[in-house]
């Protein structure tokens, strides 16, 4: 993972106060925020970064840490109770008047968690990379078939494959992407997190999907037929005499495909709205009155 130097993200000194660090970001995030710029990739990498800072710098703990580890903070902790692993072993040793030399030692303790060097040079511990957290954002309709694509992780380009139905907040992990081990440690993984905006007609949920269709007054009373538009297709459908408001037909296999199971797809919802015609004319007013004195008090 590159190193990214939060008191730089920020402006502001090493020595910054709390106060200092809350007053910079404010004045930043109101600056970059994605509302005052909107469709500006610049700004929304800026705005991840400011925020992505003042989470370690506002944090006193977390900023101990980074302090001191930079880029490797977040394994502060495992490095600490290594250390102290370290001088725990070499003071048992010690207090039972072991003759182990330093090197000795260091070749005991470098098996212990599984370093590997020579004798004459200090072994360390190995730790597992960082897992790198990603967004993705895709329209509905992007994950309505599967597809691939390519993402840029830290100027790296990572193609994967994007697998229909994939469903909002929904995290997927690719093994192996994430940070560099640390000596010799594996890699950390990559998750992406998914962001599927819906500017459609169809509301989505889960698999299934739910729709209104405007019907005319006098096809919903004498029926006849409708063109239904779906999410892979236009569709006939009989309407029904005296088809009543908010009628819902469902139209099986015409939802949204179901995740990681080929060919199987959740269900469409159509509500009938029905629409008063306005503008009557003298005549048709004239028809509706006519009407009206045909049904029964």
């Amino acid at each position: 993972m590159d190193y990214i130097d939060y008191y730089k993200v920020l402006g502001i000194n090493k020595k910054a106060t709390e106060a200092e660090i809350k007053k910079a970001y404010r004045k930043l995030a109101r600056k970059y925020h994605p509302d005052v710029n909107p469709n500006d990739k610049e700004a929304e990498k800026k705005f991840k970064e400011i925020n992505e800072a003042n989470e370690v710098l506002s944090n006193a703990e977390n900023r101990k840490k980074y302090d001191k580890y930079g880029k490797d903070w977040k394994h502060a902790e495992e490095f600490e109770k290594a250390q102290r692993n370290q001088q725990q072993q070499r003071r048992s040793y010690q207090g039972a008047g072991s003759n182990f030399s330093e090197e000795d030692f260091s070749d005991f303790f470098g098996s212990m968690f599984g370093g590997n060097a020579s004798r004459g040079r200090r072994r360390t511990s190995s730790f597992r990379g960082q897992d790198y957290h990603a967004e993705l954002q895709l329209e509905l309709e992007d994950v309505y078939k599967t597809h691939k694509r390519t993402l840029t992780i830290n100027g790296k380009n990572i193609r994967l494959t994007i697998p229909a139905g994939v469903k909002n907040g929904q995290v997927i992990k690719i093994k192996g992407h994430g940070g560099e081990g640390i000596q010799g440690g594996p890699k950390g993984d990559l998750d992406i997190t998914f962001i599927i905006k819906n500017h459609s007609k169809f509301r989505r949920d889960d698999d299934n999907l739910y729709t209104t269709v405007d019907l005319d007054l006098y096809k919903a009373l004498l029926g006849g037929e409708e063109i239904i538009e779906t999410f892979d297709g236009k569709v006939k459908l009989k309407v029904k005499p005296e088809t009543a408001n908010l009628t819902k037909v469902k139209l099986k296999g015409k939802g949204f495909p179901v995740y990681k199971k080929e060919g199987q797809f959740g269900d469409l919802y159509v509500s009938y709205q029905i629409k008063m015609p306005t503008n009557l004319s003298s005549k048709e007013k004239e028809l509706f009155t006519e009407l009206s004195k045909l049904r029964p008090k």
